[in-house]
């Protein structure tokens, strides 16, 4: 997974996606290739999310905790690190003081 500040010839669908109350928003695109990614943010709070498929979540700004499914130990990921969750699975995220922006990378 190559880092970048953008990504070019890109569709991106209008409609956000809005969870948990706005607390987490974001934005699907797909790439000219096909590959599908979500670009968002969310702003301070403690959520539980859940995959269908595994993801990678990109830190582009900010930094968060996060706790996978069945871990004890919360870790703490910033700006140009990623984490890996595995598909049908969930994790804990919290968000404090800044909002984590991040890119999720579907596998």
């Amino acid at each position: 997974m190559t880092q970048s500040a953008q990504f070019d010839a890109v569709s991106v669908v209008k409609k956000a996606n809005v969870y948990f109350d706005g607390k987490c928003v974001s934005h699907s695109i797909v790439l000219a290739d096909g590959v599908k990614k979500s670009v968002g943010v969310i702003l301070p709070s403690t959520l539980t999310f859940n995959t269908g498929v595994p993801e990678i979540m990109e830190g582009v700004a900010g930094s968060c905790r996060v706790r996978l499914k069945g871990e004890a130990e919360w870790k703490t990921y910033g700006a140009g690190e990623s984490f890996n969750v595995p598909g049908n699975s969930s994790f804990d995220i919290e968000v404090a003081g800044d909002a984590y922006h991040y890119v999720c990378h579907f596998a």
